[in-house]
């Protein structure tokens, strides 16, 4: 098949507005629609979804967990959040149960990632950790960040922490001031954050977890010290023990609440051929564009 030679990009902020340009043919693929919008996209006849799993993954970081007097210094507050998220659910609502939910922030594809145990949501187990914390009514948990662009997860997600009695007011940022304010750490409370940077564990493990990653609000001696001994190891079995190890100490603390690893959905057109989406593992958008063709062509 001959490669399409010639691709315009358009930008188009609505996905509805988006949906309804693929319908009349005005563009041959739009990106990212979520929920109700891509429901639509997979009743409609001639037209494809498709939603590579990216490495993009998402979580909730608990920024405040290093200062003593806050209620997320404690571990079992933390887990208490994690159990209150109904990722599932979520990913059924607003990725159509096409994301992963594998509990870390190490993308799944990526080397070195260590398995954790499945996330498990339980609300009720969550409200007796609360208790056992000294929050049987829950608390006020402040502000709760996220980038604009992903607004739609953190309801979801907030509206869990508050059926458990974890109380917080959602706070979009556009993108650039989100991580702006995220990597100087002017951001407190609860940050909803993710990275869909290539790379692997120990990549993210210094971006996020070591001490001077440039998202890391504080960090644990255990595993700053696995980090320097990672860095400087040559045999490649002990260095990825050294990475599982990190990974499992992470979730052990819940440092983070795991979300989603992306599943970023597209429509396709009928005009498509192939349309590159997953050729490139790992990877959001359609490329190579010397392999995206026409259909019948």
């Amino acid at each position: 098949m001959p490669s399409v030679k010639r691709l315009v990009l358009k930008v188009i902020p609505d996905e509805a507005t988006r949906l309804a340009a693929l319908k009349r043919s005005e563009v041959d693929i739009a990106y990212g629609l979520q929920g109700e919008i891509a429901e639509e996209l997979q009743r409609m006849p001639n037209f494809k979804l498709k939603a590579p799993i990216v490495n993009g993954t998402f979580w909730l970081y608990f920024a405040d967990q290093w200062d003593e007097k806050s209620p997320w210094h404690d571990v079992r507050v933390r887990k208490a959040a994690i159990m209150a998220i109904d990722n599932r659910g979520i990913n059924q609502a607003l990725a159509l149960g096409f994301a992963h939910i594998t509990g870390s922030i190490v993308p799944e594809n990526f080397d070195y990632y260590w398995k954790p145990p499945a996330p498990v949501y339980d609300p009720a187990k969550a409200r007796e950790l609360l208790a056992d914390a000294g929050f049987p009514r829950g608390f006020d948990a402040g502000e709760y960040y996220c980038d604009a662009a992903y607004a739609n997860l953190a309801e979801a997600v907030l509206n869990n922490l508050a059926e458990v009695g974890i109380k917080a007011k959602l706070r979009p940022l556009e993108r650039a001031a989100f991580f702006k304010g995220y990597g100087e750490k002017s951001l407190k409370n609860l940050i909803q954050a993710a990275s869909g940077a290539f790379g692997n564990a120990a990549t993210r493990m210094e971006t996020f977890v070591a001490k001077g990653g440039v998202y890391v609000y504080g960090s644990y001696p255990e595993l700053d010290e696995l980090f320097r001994q990672q860095a400087a190891e040559v045999d490649p079995k002990k260095r990825e023990g050294q990475l599982y190890k990190m990974q499992e100490i992470v979730h052990d603390k819940a440092i983070y609440g795991h979300l989603w690893q992306q599943a970023f959905i597209n429509g396709v057109g009928p005009r498509v051929g192939e349309s590159g989406f997953g050729l490139i593992p790992g990877y959001a958008y359609s490329a190579p564009y010397e392999d995206v063709t026409l259909a019948g062509k």
